[in-house]
């Protein structure tokens, strides 16, 4: 297989992908509860958590925030100076989990989602206090 070849295969996966993770989100968003009646995460939210297309970033996190419990003390994001490209900015996020066992989860299945833990994750801190930085496009939401 040649570069060409390979590049529009994987191009075409990515949009099958995409696609696969949107007919998910909008099932989601029409059949599913985002909480159970005691506030924690469900297992439809936490699957939809594990499969957010990398693409869509911005969102994952708006998507997690709408389940973050102590959101008001434990969440922050703001956008800063990209440490090495000079004039460009990151989206950062700072959360804690405050020791809660649905934020626990929320954290667990992040992991899972391995492509965006990876393009996102920037720093673990012992007590459950994380740092995640991700280069944005302003029109991504949705």
């Amino acid at each position: 297989m040649n570069r060409d070849e390979f590049l529009f295969k994987a191009t075409a996966y990515n949009k099958m992908q995409r696609a696969k993770f949107e007919l998910e989100r909008d099932y989601f968003k029409e059949y599913c509860e985002s909480k159970d009646d005691d506030g924690y995460p469900t297992v439809d939210a936490l699957h939809l958590i594990e499969n957010f297309h990398h693409e869509l970033a911005v969102t994952w996190f708006d998507f997690i925030h709408g389940l973050w419990y102590a959101s008001d003390w434990g969440w922050s994001s703001e956008a800063v100076p990209h440490r090495f490209r000079e004039g460009e900015t990151v989206l950062k996020f700072e959360i804690s989990t405050a020791g809660w066992s649905g934020n626990e989860s929320i954290i667990k299945a992040m992991q899972k989602n391995e492509m965006l833990w990876w393009m996102t994750h920037y720093q673990t801190r012992r007590g459950g206090h994380y740092t995640f930085e991700l280069e944005f496009n302003k029109n991504e939401r949705d």
